[in-house]
């Protein structure tokens, strides 16, 4: 009976470990996903906030209007491309696509909506929350999971953004407290020497 005793007393210390190691191992992933979110959303807020402005506006061709400025502390060149959307022409509040730019990279692809966003309703391999959405480009489809910030845009994937600026129509299907929504772009006329310039981006087929 003391060895049958002992060994459940082993038994219980073993499990209590097991278990202490897998609660330390979750919190240290959870930890480190928050992280990265809230690193990647600090990297979106400085970059936007120093993009922000309408100075210096010109068209980049078809429905595009580019932005030129200049970091008041790195002294880095920076360009942001905006697209609106086709619905409600004269609405300030459309949904638009941006590009940012930063001495001649790509540094974000943005989508958005002007309108309330639905939850997230993926996770990113890190753990970010990330809305999955539909995407066509001209006579093609597919389903792309993009980083959902704060509520208030989706942060798209480089291959989309290329896709995109090579594309004469464009649509988003995505997610709001009310369903799905979709919004139509136009990105056909956008000045590819200037995007290339400027981002180190080039279109692609889909």
């Amino acid at each position: 009976m003391k060895s049958f005793g002992a060994y459940l007393q082993s038994m219980n210390r073993n499990f209590v470990w097991g278990i202490g190691i897998a609660i330390l191992m979750l919190s240290s992933v959870t930890s480190f996903a928050q992280y990265r979110g809230e690193e990647q959303r600090e990297d979106q807020r400085n970059d936007q906030g120093n993009y922000e402005g309408t100075a210096n506006a010109v068209s980049a061709g078809g429905n595009w209007t580019q932005y030129s400025g200049e970091d008041l502390m790195t002294a880095a060149k920076r360009v942001r491309f905006e697209l609106p959307a086709n619905d409600s022409p004269n609405s300030d509040d459309r949904a638009k696509v941006i590009l940012y730019c930063t001495d001649g990279k790509l540094k974000l692809a943005d989508f958005r909506p002007e309108t309330r966003l639905g939850r997230p309703n993926w996770p990113g391999f890190w753990g970010q929350p990330q809305m999955r959405v539909l995407v066509r480009v001209d006579n093609a489809h597919s389903s792309h999971n993009w980083n959902w910030v704060n509520g208030h845009f989706l942060a798209m994937d480089k291959g989309t953004a290329r896709e995109l600026i090579g594309a004469h129509l464009f649509r988003v299907e995505f997610q709001t407290p009310r369903g799905p929504q979709i919004a139509e772009f136009s990105p056909e006329g956008l000045d590819l020497k200037s995007v290339s310039k400027a981002c180190d981006l080039t279109p692609k087929k889909p």
